[in-house]
């Protein structure tokens, strides 16, 4: 067992695609903790999504010996964090279970939104930062344009950054004895020798259950303790103890200021909350660590099967998920349009859009979204306030006193070429600027935006208009008062509940109108008129018709004079027409309800 001064905790930080993962590769197969033929892209990331997409959605760790340059055996413990903002409270638990980070940089892109943001997270829980540029080897690689980003953009001092390529493994053993000599080893209490640990992430595995990322703080964990989950306040039995090499490897115990796993028979991850407080379960002293706040979804949106019949299967598959991820939530609801489904919360679009891939990939159902709404706080005339999450579910306008929706504070950085078209977008979401500024060619803009219209198509439009350079990153900011209306689709009279959303009243009339045309393209004709409405309350702003289809009642006639009896024909069509819409129904085809959600 080494000594708490020759073990060193940190996490490895960068923004989307700048080297993260093959860092930790590059680690893992110096330090010879993988035979080379065991050694593939991305060990850490375990999800075929994760490999594909370039992203960690998970958090993971991994023990590594080093044995420095000085002749002494070091405890390498580096947790490899998810990067995207939808996981930032995973990210900043995950920092909290260690005390330094490698913060790394792309050479060639120099620093991003997500750069920024994880740096700040770093900042919070007091880390020891070493900055490391990556991909040197780069025909565009500019080491020093990055470093003089890295100086103004971050305030970080570039004397000691490392210059490195992860993928060729040029100095790799520069950023281990840059670890060695610079991080921190951990603290314990000297007064407190009871287990405190935290939990900083857990999924279910089939033949163990949940299994439980730890990072002990004072005391032990071992095999066969009883121990309490604080904020879940229950009791489970240890039953396996171990860390990753990046295998799983059981050991006897993990002591203060080690990162390990452990199992403990429990069958549902949501009773694993990240963040949670480990002690013993008869322990009533000991306090819980700071910071913990249970996942609160940001995002819903309704998931429907295309084939009804498939209702059965689609509850099993989300069942099966939920084990897996305790941040996703589902409740189950009944559309008039689309049949029963799911109401589902999620923490951000990326997190959404993972687990509708995942439904498609593992389980083959074919899905119907619907459009992803906030969630909104009404306040009625009574003075009673209600959280809305479907906006099909909105009270009358009458009865409402005011509606407060959330806005989010978002950092944009960009060249600054496209500086005009992505201030236009902002100002078309509705955007308030906060603040604007340049580090050499590229530009950094701070907005207010609100979250409502940014959830849909804010990311690709401004991946477009930039040519794909401008990086986006967000934080949730406050519940501001506006003047929202609920717009509702109706089709043949009868209101489509899968088609309601809830827009700003300046741009509802524009939206109904857009909405009303494209449905007209999709909606196949059928044998009468189709009347497409949209409207606020009781009062319609948009309309469009989708002509029926009409049979030449008067081609047998011939002759001018037969004018009674044309007209005749043609009233008795038209009562015919009229009766059979009161009884048709419209068929609305599935991609009617995405493409209408995508309109302008």
């Amino acid at each position: 067992m080494k000594p708490l001064k020759h073990i060193r905790n940190f996490s490895i930080i960068a923004h989307i695609d700048h080297g993260k993962s093959t860092l930790a590769d590059r680690l893992i197969q110096f330090c010879g903790a993988l035979a080379d033929r065991e050694m593939k892209d991305q060990i850490l990331d375990s999800m075929d999504i994760e490999r594909e997409r370039g992203i960690t959605i998970k958090a993971q760790t991994v023990r590594l010996i080093y044995k420095a340059k000085n002749g002494e055996e070091y405890i390498l413990n580096i947790i490899d964090t998810p990067g995207h903002v939808d996981f930032s409270y995973e990210v900043n638990r995950s920092l909290s279970a260690c005390e330094s980070s490698l913060l790394v940089v792309d050479a060639s892109q120099g620093v991003e939104a997500q750069t920024l943001a994880n740096l700040y997270q770093a900042v919070e829980n007091d880390h020891v930062i070493i900055p490391v540029l990556n991909k040197i080897d780069l025909p565009a690689a500019d080491p020093d344009r990055v470093k003089e980003q890295i100086e103004t953009i971050l305030g970080i001092n570039t004397d000691n950054v490392l210059e490195i390529s992860a993928k060729s493994g040029i100095g790799i053993e520069n950023v281990l004895e840059c670890v060695v000599k610079n991080f921190n080893p951990p603290e314990t209490s000297d007064t407190e020798d009871t287990l405190k640990a935290m939990l900083v992430d857990s999924w279910y595995d089939s033949y163990l259950g949940v299994v439980i990322l730890v990072r002990v703080i004072n005391g032990s964990i071992k095999k066969g303790m009883e121990i309490k989950f604080h904020a879940a306040d229950s009791n489970h039995i240890v039953e396996r103890v171990g860390y990753f090499s990046p295998k799983m490897v059981q050991s006897d115990e993990i002591k203060a200021g080690e990162l390990g796993y452990i199992t403990a028979a429990i069958k549902e991850v949501a009773q694993t909350k990240v963040g949670d407080t480990i002690i013993l379960s008869k322990d009533k002293k000991t306090q819980p660590l700071a910071g913990f706040k249970p996942s609160q979804p940001v995002v819903f949106c309704g998931l429907f099967p295309s084939n009804a019949a498939e209702f059965k299967f689609l509850r099993d598959a989300l069942g099966k998920l939920k084990l897996n991820d305790s941040s996703f939530h589902f409740e189950q609801e009944t559309s008039a349009a689309l049949g029963m489904g799911f109401r589902c919360g999620f923490l951000g679009l990326l997190h959404l859009e993972i687990v509708v891939e995942r439904l498609d990939r593992e389980f083959d159902i074919d899905l119907i979204t619907t459009a992803p709404s906030v969630i909104y706080n009404i306040v009625m005339i009574g003075g009673n306030q209600i959280e809305l999450h479907n906006p099909a579910d909105m009270p009358e306008t009458t009865k409402i006193k005011s509606i407060s929706e959330p806005w989010i504070k978002a950092t944009i950085i960009s060249p600054e070429k496209f500086l005009g078209t992505i201030i236009s977008l902002c100002e078309d979401k509705r955007g308030v600027q906060l603040e604007l500024s340049y580090s050499g060619s590229r530009v950094i803009l701070i907005y207010n935006l609100p979250l409502n219209e940014i959830v849909f198509d804010f990311y690709d439009r401004l991946k477009s208009i930039s040519s794909g350079y401008a990086s986006f990153d967000y934080e949730i900011d406050k519940y501001n008062e506006s003047d929202l209306v609920k717009l509702s689709v109706l089709v043949n009279a009868e209101p489509v509940d899968a088609l309601s959303m809830i827009v700003h009243r300046s741009v509802a009339e524009k939206k109904g109108r857009a909405v009303c045309e494209k449905l007209k393209e999709l909606i196949p004709r059928h044998q009468f008129a189709v009347p497409i409405q949209a409207a606020i309350g009781g009062k319609i702003i948009a309309r469009e018709t989708v002509s029926g289809f009409r049979k030449n009642v008067i081609e047998k006639i011939h002759g001018g004079g037969a004018t009674d009896r044309k007209r005749k024909l043609l009233d008795k069509q038209k009562k015919g027409k009229k009766r059979m819409r009161s009884f048709g129904k419209v068929e609305i085809p599935q991609e009617a309800f995405i493409a209408a959600l995508k309109v302008e």
